[in-house]
Order: C-alpha cells, then structure tokens, then sequence
C-alpha cells in the first residue's frame, strides 16, 4: 500500500519540478532583456554625453560657429569679424619688413644671384667591354686545308701581319698556275706583229691576276709568284689587326670552306665602357660630353673619354640607364670585364646660381626671397633648373646681383602668409609674449603703444586705444588709425580664420580708441597702422592673448 502511495505521489514530484525550471527560464530572459536595455541608454547617455571627443569636436565647432555668429552681429560700428574657410597654405604671399633684430633672432641670412660658367657631375660604375666596332673576323675566300697553326691559343696577343696559319688550296694554285702563264704569254706575245695579240695577252695577265686579289691575296704574295715564278702552294694567312684572339676554330689538316670562321681578333687600342645612370640624369647627359674613368689597379691614374651613346633601354632591375663611353686605351691597361669608377663632366654654360638652402619648396611652387634691404623681404617664384652640388640653377625669376635671403625660409614663409592674410606686413610668430615686450616698431615717423579696456583683452567686447607720438614725443593728432585682429584657422578644431578691424578715433592728445568684438581667446596677431595725409607714418605688428576660451 506504501509502495502505491509513493508512486502516485512521483508524478506530482515531476510537474513542481518542471513548473519551477520554467519559471528560472522566464526570470533569465528578463533579466538579459533589462540588462541589454540599460547597456543601451549607457551607449546613448556616453555617446551624447561631453566626455565624448567626437562630441566635444562637434560642440566646438558648433560654439565657436555661433560666437562668431553673435560677434559677427555685434552692434559696434567700427568692428568687422570675418571668416574665411580657406585652409592656411592657400594663403597669398605678401611681401614683409623685419627689424634688425627680429632678422638677427631667426637667423636671416642674405646671399647674391651668381652668373658664372658652371658644370655638373654625374659619378657611377661602369664595366670595360671590347669596342664591337674594331673585331676582326678571320676567314678565307677559297676552300682548302689549314697545314700549319701559329696563333693556336685563345687569349694570345697578335700583332698586326703576324702570321696565324697556312693553307693549301687546290682551287687557289690553280689560279696561280694561270697567273703565271698569263705572264708568261705576255711577255712571249708582246713584240708580235699582229694587231691586237699583245693587248690580249695583257688583259689575261690583269684578269688572273685580279682574280687572285678576289681571293684576298695579299700584294706581298703576288710579288712573290712574280719573283719565283713558280706557285705558293702552302699560303701564309696573317693577322688583319694588333689585338687579342677571342676565338679559335683554326687545327692543323683541318678543311675550311669559306664561311668557316676561323679566328676572331679584338683591337683593345679603344675599348668601350658601358656606365649605368639613374634615369633622373638621362637629360643632361649628350654624346661628346667628356668622361674620365678610374681604376684601383691603377692608384692615380685618369683615363680620359667621352660619351659615345645612350642606350634606348631602361633596366627595369635597377632603374639605370647603359651609356655607352669610348676610351682610347694606350698600353691595352683597360681590360674587357674590369669594374671602373665613372666621372661624367657635363658643361652647363654660364647660368644664374643660387645656394640651395636659397630655395623654399612650397607645395607645387619653388620660391625664393629677396631682400632690398632696411629690412624688406619680397617672395618670388622662380623656375629651377638643374641641381649642381650644392647649388641650383635658376632658369627664371631672378636676375644676377639681386641680394636673397640664404636661411630661414620657412619662418619667413610662414610670415608672409600672415601678412597675405591680415593686407598688411607680417606679425611676429604666435606665442611672441604680450603687447608690451613686442613694441618694437617697424616705422620711424611715429612710435605707437596699443592698451586695451579690459587689458589683456577679452572674448567679447574691448575697447581699443592706441597712443601716437613723433620721434621728438611729442602727439600726433588728425591720423586714421586702423588696428586689425586676425588669428589663423585651426581645421583640427573646426575653426575658420576671424579677422576684426577696429578704427580708432582721434580722441586728442595723440589718443585713438576704438571698440571691437573678438570671436575667441587665445592668440591674435595685431596689425596696427596710421596714416596721415594719405601716407602712412606707423605701422607695428604685434601678439596679444585674449582670455575667455574658444
């Protein structure tokens, strides 16, 4: 009875059980879902929160847009903000004046055009070859057998007429034969009475004797059958040139045809060295240009050339052009296949020069700075030629004599895009100090101070006032007075360039003031100027630090 009670209490058991597992499943589920939802408002909260960089570059840009905006709505007559999204080294150049000694803290340096006759030089590698214009290739014109071999070695050297083999021909005595019998007629027919019979017997002896020469007997040989009267059944064969035997098929009883080539024979009298140049130097470089090459098996000694030929083909390994060098080679001292030192000397001409650090490669433009003194540097482009060891040539923009500037053109360069930017001269750099260790001026008719109401300036509203004075101190009144704030654009930040002009009234006593609205803090170039009867009798540049952030 137990043993029943229990089994029906065993289902029962099974279903709490399944009841609570799918309950624990329902609880899992909800609890991922909750904890997915929350992970996705954090995401949310953090993405627009301001610990974001990518938001806080957004809210930068966005702010500094709106405050230039607001300051670009500003009810002061006498301030303009205006801003420009051109990126910096768009900026125009405009010429700039330093004082001597802002020239003397960067390092200006001030050089002269030269025109003077100049030459360039190209120094590479080369290998010796055998100049292929001077191979002599030994054969004969008739068929035969070789009897004796003398040259019987590659490498051997030959002199010119010295003998290489002998040969008999069947085909060459029998011509030989007729040769002499010709003469022989002629000379037994040349008293007789008959018309025309000695004058026959003359054109056989020049028609066997010229068939012979066909063979390429020498002149040596048919003085010889002249002299003996009998035929040259075993022909000596000599060397045609003075050099090296490169190749040798010559053996003794052997039985040559006429287009069996025998010896092959180099003059190295002239030899040929084949030179690689990178194809940057391929345009300066014609045939007749002079070349010297030197070699370490010989310490001190120049071996003297000129260029022969450039090659039509490009190595595609190592990016280098062959050109081919022709050298006279007394001695036979330059060998096929020695390694050698090339010097190429290439004859420019007279041409305007100027030191390299003179140029200033700015983007797609090469410029140069030119310097007229009292401190006044102007930029130029020029068009450059060649680059001569540590010099360029400049093809135009420049004429000889004028006085450049030799160092520090970067900063100079930098400065004149300022000045492009503010149309007026060049500021001192960012970062320069405050208005009152810069006041320096670049004009001597008038000496100017600037203050400003609050002092140091502001984001915001300030109230400009600068002071003039003679060179006695005494004040300058009736001028107009335009003082220009510019601070160059920060692309990273999303800032474009502002720029705020201020014109200062005259307010007596030599005091001008003026109000205007700057866009940010931070660094602003200040460019000030007076005029006075439509001249200008002042102008200082100078750096202020506003307060109050971007």
């Amino acid at each position: 009875m137990t043993e029943n009670i229990t089994k029906l209490h065993e289902p029962e058991e099974a279903g709490r059980q399944d009841h609570a597992g799918e309950k624990y499943r329902r609880a899992f589920l909800l609890t991922l879902i909750a904890f997915i939802a929350v992970a996705g408002v954090a995401a949310w909260l953090w993405w627009r929160s301001p610990f974001n960089p990518m938001t806080r570059a957004g809210q930068s840009a966005a702010t500094t847009s709106a405050e230039i905006e607001a300051s670009q709505s500003a009810t002061e007559p006498t301030a303009t903000v205006t801003g420009s999204t051109a990126p910096p080294s768009d900026t125009a150049l405009a010429p700039i004046q330093l004082s001597s000694q802002r020239m003397q803290s960067i390092g200006v340096k001030v050089g002269t055009v030269e025109s003077k006759a100049i030459s360039d030089e190209i120094r590479s590698y080369g290998n010796v070859q055998a100049n292929e214009r001077r191979f002599a290739y030994v054969q004969t014109r008739f068929a035969g057998w070789i009897r004796h071999v003398y040259a019987d070695a590659t490498g051997d050297f030959i002199e010119k007429g010295q003998p290489l083999f002998t040969i008999y021909s069947p085909d060459l005595v029998a011509s030989e034969r007729e040769y002499l019998l010709a003469k022989k007629s002629a000379a037994a027919l040349q008293q007789s009475a008959v018309s025309g019979v000695a004058d026959g017997a003359a054109s056989l002896v020049a028609a066997s004797k010229s068939r012979l020469q066909q063979f390429d007997i020498a002149e040596s040989d048919i003085a010889k059958l002249d002299d003996t009267g009998e035929p040259i059944t075993d022909l000596t064969v000599s060397s045609p040139v003075t050099g090296y035997v490169t190749e040798k098929n010559a053996l003794p009883n052997m039985y040559v045809q006429p287009d069996t080539k025998l010896y092959t024979i180099a003059d190295l009298s002239e030899i040929w060295v084949f030179a690689q140049i990178f194809q940057n130097d391929a345009g300066k470089i014609k045939p007749g240009d002079i070349a010297e090459v030197t070699v370490d098996a010989y310490p001190g000694q120049v071996f003297r050339g000129k260029v022969d030929y450039l090659l039509p083909q490009l190595d595609m390994a190592t990016r280098t052009l062959p050109v081919r060098l022709v050298f006279p080679n007394p001695g036979l001292k330059l060998r096929p296949g020695m390694y050698v030192n090339v010097s190429l000397k290439l004859p420019l001409g007279q041409r305007l020069i100027v030191p390299d650090s003179a140029i200033f490669h700015s983007g797609t433009k090469n410029l140069i700075f030119t310097y007229t003194g009292d401190g006044n540097i102007q930029p130029l482009e020029v068009e450059l030629g060649p680059h001569v060891g540590d010099q360029f040539v400049i093809s135009k923009g420049v004429k000889a004599g004028e006085q450049i500037v030799t160092s520090s053109n970067f900063l100079i360069d930098s400065e004149a895009q300022l000045a492009a930017a503010v149309g007026a001269f060049m500021p001192p750099p960012p970062g320069a100090g405050q208005a009152a260790a810069m006041n320096a001026p670049t004009m001597t008719q008038a000496t100017v101070e600037l203050d400003t109401a609050p002092s140091p300036p502001q984001k915001g509203s300030n109230t400009i006032r600068i002071k003039l004075t003679d060179q006695a101190g005494k004040p300058v009144t009736g001028a107009q007075v335009n003082v220009t704030f510019f601070m160059a654009a920060m692309p990273a930040m999303g800032m474009a360039a502002m720029k705020t002009v201020v014109q200062a009234s005259d307010k007596g006593g030599g005091m001008y003031e003026g109000n205007g609205a700057l866009g940010s803090g931070g660094t602003w170039q200040v460019t000030i100027t007076a005029q006075q009867n439509g001249q200008t009798i002042a102008t200082k540049q100078l750096s202020v630090n506003a307060t109050g952030g971007m």
